[in-house]
């Protein structure tokens, strides 16, 4: 028997908390805090670019050991703010796990309008920013794999659960209300 091994974010979160980063969790932690738990390999997360905030993550993760995910160790890399600030996407082996760090996910919106509507979420004893469910829902239909359409699904569950219908759906009620308060076409006599 395989024992596979549990991927437990929260050591990461916990040191992206204490040391104030300004980060937004996005990816399968995300929809699991959201919608149900499943299954997820990493922590993805979206963070300020503003240099003070790149040069706080570069310390937490030169204390997580962060390493770039699938890259030979003769690879250099300096997990710093300068580094960061060059990056789109990296893919990172940390002390703690697995650790993807996006500065623009796709189908996101901007980072101040990424976490103005993220959630505060309390996560065993300290409090982490979780993106909006429709702000993921975006995110995942724009990722489109097999596991995001599952995300999406679960996502928009959870959001009727909650009594929402997210922003478009809103808009789309409106549209709908609008339509219905029309006059009815009356049929003319032949």
């Amino acid at each position: 028997m395989v024992n596979w091994p549990e991927f437990v974010p929260s050591g990461i979160l916990r040191r992206l908390a204490e040391a104030e980063v300004d980060f937004v969790v996005v990816g399968g932690v995300a929809v699991a805090l959201h919608a149900i738990p499943r299954f997820t390999q990493d922590l993805d997360i979206c963070y300020a670019p503003d240099q003070e905030n790149l040069d706080a993550l570069g310390r937490v993760l030169v204390e997580l050991e962060a390493k770039l995910a699938g890259i030979e160790e003769s690879v250099p890399f300096v997990p710093d703010g300068r580094t960061l600030r060059r990056t789109q996407i990296l893919c990172l082996e940390t002390s703690d796990g697995p650790l993807d760090l996006l500065a623009n996910p796709a189908g996101a919106p901007p980072y101040a309008k990424l976490r103005e509507r993220a959630e505060p979420m309390d996560v065993g004893g300290f409090t982490i920013l979780v993106a909006s469910i429709d702000d993921m829902i975006s995110m995942k239909e724009a990722a489109g794999r097999g596991q995001d359409i599952v995300d999406v699904e679960s996502l928009q569950i959870a959001r009727r659960r909650r009594g929402g219908g997210g922003q478009r759906a809103r808009a789309r009620t409106r549209a709908r209300g609008a339509r219905a308060r029309r006059a009815p076409r009356r049929a003319r006599p032949r």
